[in-house]
């Protein structure tokens, strides 16, 4: 659903709720004229909902709101970051990506990064204990998801030799003031190597040099979880847990409604970490236990 020109998903059977496809690369530089727009489309959204640029944080549209925790690193020069905003365990990833033969460097969105990518995305079916989304789409695919925004984006591989064994895809949004990893993936057989801290040093080097303030990696933490590996590297790479107000503005009487007793948030929202805890472990030996099967059966 395009309104005003930007692409807006709608979650929700009962209760519709429109935001951004691309939140955090797109934003709603006037929510007002969005909310007209939403109005007179006639396409039965409840409720809007959007975040701002990690510049203005402070709340100031006069809109419901409710905290949001994003990963963020400030950026001034590489220097600062390598000296003064990562500890020796991470600066030493990045040496060990350099001293097994990790180059990293900008690269053009060509064919040959298609099919680079096509090959990481098909290394295995399964990521993190859980299915990977990606595997198995074949080139046009992964083209078309990787082609958006390439007039602000900036691509990043990590090669061993020829080989490409990490990219990354920043979008920068339309004013400079951030770039976000949209994308960052590397092949699970060359972990040892430490492509993906690579790939991060990289990134901050890319907005150092094009004067971008501040570089964006999504949630700080998911949902009820404080902590788990995802933060930790996130946190060891110097981004910073940074509150962002994300507004939820009713457009239908069944919105305000619903964002008065709270019916906005999703169920799984509602249930204890621990319990989250135990049904993702169980998630995770449930899939693994497929592939092994899978495996003896080829």
């Amino acid at each position: 659903m395009k309104i005003c020109g930007k692409d807006f998903h709608v979650r929700g059977r009962f209760i519709r709720i429109a935001g951004l496809v691309a939140e955090g690369y797109d934003f709603l530089d006037d929510p007002e004229a969005t909310l007209d727009a939403l109005g007179r489309s006639g396409v039965g959204i409840d409720v809007l909902t959007f975040i701002p640029r990690l510049s203005n944080g402070a709340p100031k549209h006069g809109y419901r709101f409710e905290w949001d925790n994003m990963a963020a690193l400030p950026v001034s020069t590489f220097e600062h970051w390598w000296t003064r905003q990562i500890r020796d365990k991470t600066r030493n990833m990045v040496r060990r990506a350099e001293k097994k033969g990790v180059v990293v460097r900008e690269v053009p969105f060509d064919d040959g990064l298609v099919r680079g990518i096509s090959a990481i995305y098909n290394e295995s079916p399964v990521r993190q204990g859980k299915p990977f989304w990606h595997y198995g789409k074949d080139l046009d695919a992964v083209r078309s998801e990787n082609v958006t925004f390439v007039d602000r984006s900036i691509f990043i591989g990590a090669f061993l030799g020829e080989t490409l064994i990490g990219f990354s895809k920043l979008v920068c949004d339309e004013r400079g003031g951030q770039a976000g990893l949209m994308k960052i993936q590397s092949m699970i057989e060359h972990r040892d190597k430490a492509p993906t801290n690579a790939l991060i040093a990289q990134a901050v080097r890319s907005c150092a040099e094009r004067a971008i303030p501040y570089l964006w990696y999504a949630n700080f933490s998911y949902g009820r979880k404080q902590q788990d590996g995802l933060s930790d590297f996130k946190e060891h790479n110097g981004f910073q847990g940074v509150e962002l107000p994300r507004y939820y503005v009713p457009v239908t009487l069944v919105g305000r409604v619903a964002l008065r007793f709270g019916l906005h948030h999703r169920l799984v929202e509602r249930i204890p970490e621990p319990a989250l805890a135990k049904l993702r472990k169980l998630r995770s030996r449930w899939y693994g236990s497929r592939l092994d099967t899978a495996r003896k059966a080829a």
